[in-house]
């Protein structure tokens, strides 16, 4: 049975009809114990819905919602490694590369954690090895730079990670820097080469199958650059290339020496994938104690999603509203809006976790789901969002939740007049986060506003006029670390699944990337080969077929 048919769905929509329809966020915000009622911290980590459009009874219902959905179950299946991946038949298991190294997870009479610790250790020896100044180019100079080529999970968590936590950087004796480049056009890439020496440059192959065309295609232009300062193939590959895989024999077909590769799981997805070798380049760029404090902070996450009774568990909770306000209040997209601009690739990094994770239209079991499932996510910093797309959040037509995000604490106070003025900045951030989420809840008038007269009521100018009712959750940590971010980043993992486990999908697989890679490999066939293609769409066949009558080159589109 399908969730939409159970009785408790079916409470939710009555619900809905009956106390929640007709009544604005901000008339609920006017009981003086809302936040007490609606907000909960754990470890310092502070989340406050008390401007969602929940009541009481909501979250009762809701609750019950999960447990109609054997959501405590399917929990248990997460943390002991059972096959919750069902079309591929395996687990889910990104939560053990953040296990304490004392501890056992035996999956199939096996102990998953042994060989996750195996590979921190690799990690750990790499990084000694680079840091010491004794991993060196083939020209005997050491290692200077380190270029992440990967796509997706492999870029997108480490790029995350590595800049939030830039201040965390280790400050190493031959001034290691970190790179990335993702995008198959070659423009990361071939900046990459213009700025950096092939002398003392590696470039670590992050590849889950080892056959991800944009990160090999990426890879092979970077041989092809250090061969030609170095002819000696071996040299540069046992030099200069370190591999990240499932696929020990493809490295290795590749080039990859075996001193040289690190290991992934096929239990782990790309996605999830920042906590184990995959995060290589965070180790390297903050050091290994900061990469430990990562794990530490989303294991301490996994605890308490793992342990927490679901009435105070907080990515149940948010995963719980999400669903209510896709399915019961119709809002189609979710905001994500950090008040730091150390965390302006978080935005991105959320967009693929919650897209390519519940972004299905059928059930487990391959039914054809009736209700809604993933919403359109998407963000900016908050103050950059405000200047941008916050016109059409406050006077715009389309519903819209939102996630405000910040740390309390951003610069240490100091006597100084600079310090003095970067408190006052943090402080001008938190007063626009605060201030931006009660707009889009309570609304107004420009012109009430602007008479500081609570006295004057008239009839609002409709350009200076906001609706207000735009709901949103605020989630505080008390500063940006290696640990809160961790926590901040697991909290978002375990909310994806609840809502998946809710609406009763499958958010390990991704099965709809997979249809444009193969059909890329078609056009690709098509574009190299010289002869006029009829073997497509007519659309299809007149972009390819103008590609290769050189419009844009030599032709009418070209501006030479």
């Amino acid at each position: 049975m399908k969730i939409s048919e159970s009785k408790e769905w079916k409470q939710l929509t009555s619900h809905l009809l009956e106390d929640i329809q007709g009544i604005k966020v901000g008339e609920l915000n006017d009981l003086k114990s809302r936040f007490e009622d609606f907000s909960y911290e754990f470890d310092d980590l502070l989340i406050d819905f008390s401007k969602q459009k929940v009541t009481s009874k909501t979250r009762e219902l809701l609750l019950s919602l999960a447990e109609a959905a054997n959501l405590k179950s399917s929990i248990a299946a997460l943390s002991e490694g059972k096959p919750i991946n069902t079309t591929e038949n395996r687990p889910a298991l990104h939560t053990a590369c953040r296990l304490p190294a004392s501890v056992e997870l035996v999956v199939d009479q096996i102990d998953i954690n042994l060989a996750v610790q195996e590979e921190i250790s690799k990690i750990d020896k790499m990084v000694e090895k680079l840091s010491n100044g004794h991993w060196r180019g083939y020209s005997g100079k050491p290692i200077r730079d380190i270029v992440n080529l990967g796509v997706g999970g492999s870029d997108l968590g480490p790029l995350l990670v590595c800049e939030a936590l830039d201040e965390f950087k280790v400050d190493y004796p031959n001034n290691i820097r970190v790179h990335f480049a993702s995008t198959m056009d070659g423009s990361q890439i071939s900046d990459i080469f213009n700025t950096l020496n092939p002398e003392t440059t590696v470039f670590v192959l992050v590849s889950k199958s080892f056959s991800t065309i944009d990160t090999l295609s990426n890879a092979a232009s970077a041989k092809a650059w250090l061969m030609s300062n170095c002819p000696n193939e071996a040299l540069v590959d046992k030099q200069h290339f370190i591999g990240v895989s499932v696929s020990a024999e493809k490295m290795g077909e590749w080039g990859i020496h075996p001193d040289n590769q690190l290991r992934l799981w096929d239990w782990v997805g790309g996605r999830y994938s920042l906590w184990s070798s995959v995060g290589l380049t965070i180790a390297i760029k903050l050091g290994m104690e900061n990469f430990k404090l990562l794990l530490s902070g989303a294991h301490s996450i996994d605890k308490h999603f793992f342990e927490t009774e679901l009435s105070q568990n907080l990515p149940v909770l948010m995963g719980l509203i999400g669903v209510w306000n896709s399915n019961f209040l119709g809002v189609p997209a979710q905001a994500i809006l950090p008040y730091d601009a150390r965390l302006k690739y978080l935005p991105n990094y959320l967009m693929q976790l919650e897209m390519e994770s519940n972004g299905k239209s059928v059930t487990q079991g391959g039914e054809s789901i009736d209700y809604d499932s993933c919403p359109v996510l998407w963000g900016e910093v908050g103050p950059n969002a405000q200047h941008a797309f916050y016109q059409m959040m406050h006077q715009g037509t389309r519903k819209v939740t939102s996630d405000f995000i910040a740390p309390i604490r951003r610069f240490s106070k100091e006597d100084s007049e600079h310090g003095k003025s970067l408190q006052e900045q943090h402080l001008l951030t938190l007063a626009n986060c605060f201030a931006q989420s009660r707009a889009l809840m309570t609304g107004g008038s420009l012109d009430e506003l602007a008479s500081n007269s609570s006295e004057k009521k008239q009839f609002p100018n409709p350009h200076k006029f906001y609706p207000g009712d735009q709901t949103s959750t605020t989630i505080l940590i008390p500063e940006l670390n290696p640990y809160t971010l961790g926590q901040l980043i697991a909290l978002y993992e375990h909310k994806v699944f609840v809502m998946a486990t809710i609406w009763g999908i499958n958010p390990f697989d991704q099965w709809g990337v997979e249809l444009g890679k193969i059909m890329a490999n078609e056009t690709l066939s098509e574009l190299k080969n010289a002869a006029s293609t009829e073997k497509f769409d007519n659309g299809t066949n007149t972009l390819i077929n103008l590609v290769k009558e050189g419009i844009g080159k030599n032709g009418k589109g070209s501006n030479s």
